[in-house]
């Protein structure tokens, strides 16, 4: 994985990157489980606390499969043999991999559907809004230091998702551009998402075989 060896320039921001990106979709799983919200916090905390000192994104990387498909395994496996509410704090060194604060995880969890999803099918909708916040991040940033930010916000609900409120013909008059100018920056704009999309993607896979594949689940995952 991408996170691992020399495909990064930094492994260990690499790794920090994906356990802040990853923690709240794995505090879902845990939650759906049936824990409280401080066994989750602690369980998640745990978890990540065992990948760095485990080194198992290398043991991922020698096997060649989806970060995702990692993670969920990963967790199942720590739940069942190495959690101990008692020794929480001292796998974790008393130290927290990321800030904790920044994510309002239990108030992001008890705002989630009331559907009956099972904890597997939460952790892959997390997972998918994630990947998704993640990408459109990026591209708002390209956005902001081009100094089109405005643009952004405004063609943003036409990059993916369900069908804009707002139509092409509104956007002309609000941007003071023409209906044909809105349309292709949309068109570059959904290039330019799916190019992003793809990037992070591969940091997520051991196999560039393996991209169009995992957009196809994540196209179903969301749509469903």
């Amino acid at each position: 994985m991408a996170a691992t060896g020399d495909s990064m320039s930094d492994p260990a921001a690499a790794l920090a990157r994906l356990c802040q990106s990853y923690w709240y979709p794995l505090y879902a799983y845990v939650r759906r489980r049936g824990y409280s919200h401080e066994d989750a916090d602690d369980l998640t905390q745990g978890f990540f606390a065992a990948i760095l000192a485990k080194n198992y994104l290398e043991r991922a990387d020698r096997n060649r499969g989806r970060f995702r498909t990692f993670l969920l395994s990963s967790i199942e496996n720590f739940i069942c043999n190495e959690w101990d509410r008692a020794s929480a704090k001292k796998r974790g060194g008393g130290q927290q991999i990321i800030s904790w604060g920044e994510q309002d995880a239990e108030g992001r969890y008890r705002n989630e559907p009331v559907e009956n999803f099972t904890p597997e099918r939460i952790f892959e909708k997390r997972w998918g809004s994630t990947l998704l916040g993640m990408v459109l991040e990026k591209l708002r940033e390209e956005f902001t230091i081009g100094g089109r930010v405005e643009l952004f916000e405004a063609v943003k609900p036409h990059i993916w998702g369900e069908e804009p409120a707002v139509s092409y013909a509104e956007l002309a008059v609000q941007l003071d551009m023409t209906v044909v100018a809105v349309k292709v920056t949309v068109h570059r704009l959904r290039h330019r998402y799916r190019d992003l999309l793809r990037e992070e993607i591969a940091q997520t896979v051991a196999d560039s075989s393996e991209v169009d594949d995992e957009i196809r689940h994540l196209i179903q995952v969301m749509s469903d």
